[in-house]
């Protein structure tokens, strides 16, 4: 049924495809679609004025999930953020001349039109009547891939790519961003991704560019992957929490954009484009023939990126190892090539070390480092991910700064089922003993994987990180001094500027991604996604009252508009209602850490410091080790005249130095 019905509607879109594109060769040079629109249809370009030919939209009716249109005379255009507010370039894709608010087009031309959004305009063409209504967007950016022929038979893109997630193709595109700068760099290739969610009918794939490109303001990259966030009814959870690890300084968080996506000139809605996990880019520190001496020998140490993956199969590159499918993502080796079978036992042998020093009493910072396994259980146990340590749960095997081999708990990766999303699996739930899984309250990650209720430990990854000693001492501190002044700061009521680097407010999310949102929905992709997602309409929000240690609820409950804003706002509460109950739980084994600069160790920065380390330097006092610690501005080390001079800088505001007056962690 899937394959017919977007069959169905990508026909539609071609339709008259036998019917002659007269007259386009001439028309391109006033600005026209390329040789992939071939229907009877009118036709948008996202930027007033452009000769572009890739980034086009027909006009589309409201579809179904099965791609059923109910109503196909009553048209859209959606437009990307670089549209202008009130004029837009329109192609007549019919045989004779078509008016648009008061405009008279010929056929196969290009006019300039004026419109107001959201206003209902009447078109005849074609021998019909119809409506046109047309909706802005307001996303960081717009990405068109256009390829009527993916197969070498006339087999339109999508049609090809959702046939199977084998299926892979070529095509032409544009990148566009909100200030109407294209770019039209070829795809090398896209192809389907995604394991439960391939299954959807708003799917994701894995885009490579012939070069390395920018979207909307992400370092230059040739591979992405665009996540279609279809089971999220906030579009957003992916999103906030790649950034939030950006933030509390797990390394390789993928960076990402909120995107409104077309192909072949039709919108598919809106998309996060992301940093794809992949070595050299995301991950610089391992390369794909990393694992090689210059004669082609295998090095005797080499880093690599391992994912616990349960879904792999066959045709993966993977090892099994403690009943966990351990998929290597890089170096990816294939069957024949050098090393094929000694990177697997290599990786094998290493994951084998580090999930036996995952025990509670295991010697966890020998072979990996505590606090970024600690930070991605923390994720983990913040979102209540359904996948965690499950699927999509990244390590990275690389040199610390001493050079040794360690693990670091990211990148991280897909958490649209977690922030109180899911409603899990009634069956796995009812036999590990957890009851309150949608509710913001309760652990959740130690009891992932468990045989039963009643066992004491369960055999998942993230399970075992969460009750290994070494983690837990950390845990407090990292949660209060990294996690927290995030969150805080995501409210808006404690704004950070070096936190907003990395991670928004609440309300700069919204602002980025509303309108996008509200396309997306309006073209036919519903807010209910189906059983598998939670009640979203109601919940009593919490608060963490730092005087008392303890999270207070609210006695009146918040009730939720069925729409995205309310889906959005019950994601942003959920999280940070978590973050409450989790703050009780660590509260009571929090010992601050020193602040960085805070030489007299009084809990505050300020000119004094800068006094006792010239003191200090001069002989005058000895500063005590913690204290030492604070004093040394610079991190070289030492504690010299020119952490003085830091520190005066900074009060005199003549530099900004990153991490004064912060934990030192």
């Amino acid at each position: 049924m899937m394959k017919k019905t977007i069959a169905i509607i990508l026909s539609l879109l071609m339709i008259l495809s036998a019917v002659p594109f007269t007259g386009a060769f001439a028309a391109e040079e006033n600005g026209a679609p390329s040789d992939y629109a071939t229907e009877a249809a009118l036709y948008v370009h996202a930027v007033s004025g452009s000769a572009d030919t890739q980034a086009w939209q027909a006009w589309q009716s409201v579809h179904d999930e099965d791609f059923e249109v109910a109503k196909p005379n009553e048209k859209y255009f959606f437009l990307p953020s670089s549209a202008a507010e009130n004029t837009i370039d329109v192609y007549n894709g019919f045989d004779a001349a078509v008016t648009l608010n008061g405009v008279s087009i010929a056929s196969h031309a290009t006019e300039s039109v004026a419109y107001t959004a959201g206003t209902a305009y009447t078109v005849s063409a074609g021998g019909n009547n119809y409506t046109l209504k047309i909706m802005n967007s307001n996303a960081e950016g717009a990405i068109y891939i256009n390829n009527p022929d993916a197969d070498g038979n006339g087999t339109d893109l999508m049609t090809y790519l959702n046939d199977t997630k084998e299926n892979s193709a070529t095509a032409t595109g544009a990148i566009v961003t909100p200030d109407g700068k294209i770019d039209n760099t070829a795809i090398k290739k896209i192809k389907g991704r995604g394991n439960t969610s391939w299954d959807k009918p708003k799917k994701g794939y894995n885009i490579n560019y012939d070069k390395k490109v920018s979207i909307a303001g992400m370092e230059k990259n040739k591979k992405y992957s665009i996540l279609p966030n279809y089971q999220d009814d906030s579009l957003s959870r992916n999103r906030i929490l790649y950034d939030l690890s950006d933030a509390v300084g797990l390394p390789y968080a993928s960076d990402s954009r909120y995107v409104d996506f077309y192909v072949n000139g039709y919108y598919w809605g809106s998309y996060l484009m992301c940093e794809k996990v992949e070595p050299g880019s995301l991950v610089p520190e391992v390369t794909d023939d990393g694992y090689l001496n210059e004669d082609g020998t295998i090095k005797e140490d080499f880093p690599f990126i391992a994912e616990v993956d349960a879904s792999a199969t066959e045709g993966d590159y993977y090892v099994t190892t403690n009943n966990m499918k351990i998929t290597i993502k890089a170096p990816e080796v294939d069957p024949g090539q050098p090393g094929y079978e000694e990177v697997k036992n290599y990786v094998k042998e290493k994951f084998n070390a580090f999930y036996t020093a995952t025990a509670p009493s295991g010697d966890l910072a020998s072979v990996a480092d505590v606090n970024s396994v600690a930070k991605l259980y923390l994720i983990n146990e913040l979102g209540k991910n359904w996948d965690s340590g499950v699927s999509s749960t990244f390590f990275t095997y690389r040199q610390d700064e001493n050079g040794n081999y360690k693990f670091y708990g990211s990148p991280v990766w897909d958490y649209d089922n977690s922030l109180g999303n899911a409603k899990g699996v009634q069956w796995d739930l009812r036999n590990i003993g957890v009851t309150d899984y949608e509710e913001y309250t309760g652990w959740w990650c130690q009891h992932k994987g468990k045989s039963n209720a009643s066992a004491k430990r369960s055999n998942n990854v993230i399970a075992r990180i969460s009750q290994n000693a070494a983690v837990k001492a950390v845990l407090p501190r990292i949660w209060f001094e990294r996690f927290m002044p995030a969150l805080d700061h995501f409210t808006g009521a404690k704004y950070d500027k070096e936190i907003n680097a990395d991670f928004y407010t609440k309300e700069a999310y919204y602002g980025l991604i509303k309108d996008s949102a509200a396309m997306n929905y309006e073209s036919g992709w519903l807010l209910n996604t189906g059983s598998w997602i939670a009640d979203h309409s109601s919940q009593n929000v919490a608060h963490y009252d730092s005087a008392t240690q303890k999270m207070v609820v609210d006695s009146q409950t918040t009730n939720y508009a069925q729409d995205f804003e309310g889906m959005y706002n019950y994601a942003s509460d959920w999280m940070l209602s978590r973050a409450a109950w989790l703050s009780e739980q660590f509260a009571p084994n929090y010992v601050p850490s020193p602040l960085l600069g805070d030489a007299d160790l009084d809990g505050e920065v300020n000119i004094i410091d800068a006094t006792a380390i010239q003191r200090h330097n001069a002989g005058i006092i000895s500063l005590p080790e913690e204290a030492k610690v604070s004093a040394d501005v610079d991190k070289d080390g030492e504690v010299t005249i020119i952490d003085v001079t830091l520190l005066q800088r900074y009060f005199a505001g003549i530099a900004t130095i990153k991490g004064i007056g912060k934990p030192i962690e």
